[in-house]
């Protein structure tokens, strides 16, 4: 009976701690913006059966949660991501709340199968730019974005598509000067009201600093 007992507590007390070591936290409920914030253009995003539904003019919505104060350095993020043909859209990582235009600071993780710009879905863009096509439109698929020190690493549906060490920021010019890892948040982007992206599933793993 005690040995029963025992072995019952151990298998709760196991996976117990196999979820809690499991650490991915989801920052996105499914029924509304709780945690997330846009400026301009705010109607670009909507909530359609429990996805974010990215459709309208330029415009980014921020992760402004509790989870890390939307302070990540270190982590693992994924998505469900459904594009419709034509769309264009990104995940920002390390990057900061602004109000309009384009995110100044941190990378874009493109989100792109058939729009008529070339870097394709799991592109760090304009430093790694992917050129094969990995999934098709009207289809979910996962989209994968690790940073560990100064590594990241972008996976489309578990395969690599970018392994990239970052070096020489200080020698960046232009519209890249301030897109290097530091510490941010995530951000995703409505690109062109032609373009109709879905997102669901999101999560973050932070890891050890």
């Amino acid at each position: 009976m005690h040995i029963f007992c025992s072995t019952v507590l151990l298998s709760i007390a196991l996976g117990i701690s196999a979820h809690a070591q499991d650490g991915w936290i989801t920052i996105f409920n499914g029924k509304d913006f709780t945690g997330w914030k846009v400026g301009a253009n705010a109607n670009s995003f909507s909530i359609e059966d429990g996805t974010i539904k990215v459709a309208g003019p330029r415009a980014h919505l921020f992760y402004e949660g509790p989870v890390k104060n939307h302070m990540f350095k270190n982590f693992e993020f994924k998505a469900q991501v459904k594009t419709m043909p034509g769309s264009n859209s990104g995940i920002f990582i390390h990057t900061t709340y602004q109000e309009d235009g384009w995110p100044a600071q941190g990378y874009e993780v493109q989100v792109n199968q058939s729009h008529t710009d070339y870097k394709r879905t799991g592109s760090l863009y304009n430093m790694v730019d992917v050129k094969e096509t990995y999934v098709k439109d009207n289809e979910w698929y996962t989209e994968y974005i690790k940073v560990e020190g100064k590594h990241i690493t972008i996976k489309i549906n578990d395969k690599v598509v970018v392994d990239y060490e970052e070096t020489d920021v200080d020698k960046r010019q232009g519209d890249m000067k301030n897109k290097f890892l530091k510490q941010g948040t995530f951000a995703l982007q409505a690109h062109d009201p032609k373009s109709v992206v879905y997102y669901k599933d999101i999560q973050v793993r932070p890891l050890t600093e």
